[in-house]
């Protein structure tokens, strides 16, 4: 849900990264089993032309990234429920700082619900038993989410604001959205970049309907928490192979 948000930072990469452009390197070959977990209108073609012309791409080092949601309780019988933390850790993009572009998707699938560390990091003190998490991941996928019919998020940073706020554009349960958000960016002496932010908005944005049970008694609210951190590096250092876009 909420996760699409987090993207808007990307374009600021693109702004600080432009720095480095003139020396970027190229890079290795997208395996084809990468290719085939992209949702089908990611423009990875995009991608690999830019790299093909010798312009300089950048990718979203996913072991290193994190997009985090914080979705808490309501309902008049809130007490008997779990707020949750659900986390994004295999994040794929790439960013084109030429171009003032950037890409990337999350596979909903891939999303990790209440990680004890991170519930702590929300100030949340109960702890949801394994199957209770197993049972709110299930309806989150499946009932609110959808992801059997829409199986990504995709987003895609194309602007800046005049105020200095990034523009996104976001698709999520097969809607469309525009957002702004502020970051903050840090560039560091090995070639790459980190932005960290936090936004929040309504599910209903997306024409998602957050989740209840008895009538509204146990509930899922509507607005939802999301923090992020995104490191990006320069794709293929040290490697001469040109024309191609990293996995």
């Amino acid at each position: 849900m909420a996760l699409t948000r987090r993207a808007t930072f990307l374009w600021s990469i693109a702004v600080l990264t432009s720095i480095l452009a003139a020396c970027a390197p190229q890079i290795r070959p997208i395996p084809d089993e990468a290719r085939r977990e992209a949702p089908a209108d990611f423009p990875q073609k995009y991608y690999e032309e830019a790299v093909a012309q010798g312009k300089p791409v950048f990718r979203i080092d996913a072991e290193r990234s994190l997009v985090v949601i914080e979705v808490r309780r309501g309902g008049s019988l809130a007490r008997l429920g779990h707020d949750h933390v659900v986390a994004a850790r295999n994040i794929t993009g790439y960013i084109a700082p030429e171009a003032g572009r950037a890409d990337l998707y999350v596979a909903l699938d891939d999303l990790i619900v209440d990680e004890p560390a991170l519930r702590n990091a929300a100030g949340f003190e109960t702890q949801p038993s394994a199957s209770d998490i197993a049972g709110t991941r299930a309806n989150m996928l499946e009932k609110v989410l959808e992801s059997g019919r829409f199986p990504h998020v995709l987003i895609r940073i194309d602007r800046t604001a005049a105020d200095g706020r990034l523009g996104v554009s976001v698709t999520l349960h097969g809607v469309t959205r525009k957002l702004e958000t502020p970051a903050q960016i840090d560039v560091e002496e090995d070639r790459q970049a980190s932005i960290t932010g936090q936004l929040a908005f309504d599910q209903t944005e997306f024409g998602i309907t957050p989740y209840s049970l008895l009538g509204g008694a146990i509930a899922v609210q509507n607005r939802v928490d999301l923090r992020f951190r995104i490191i990006a590096r320069l794709a293929g250092a040290g490697n001469e192979t040109r024309g191609a876009i990293p996995p």
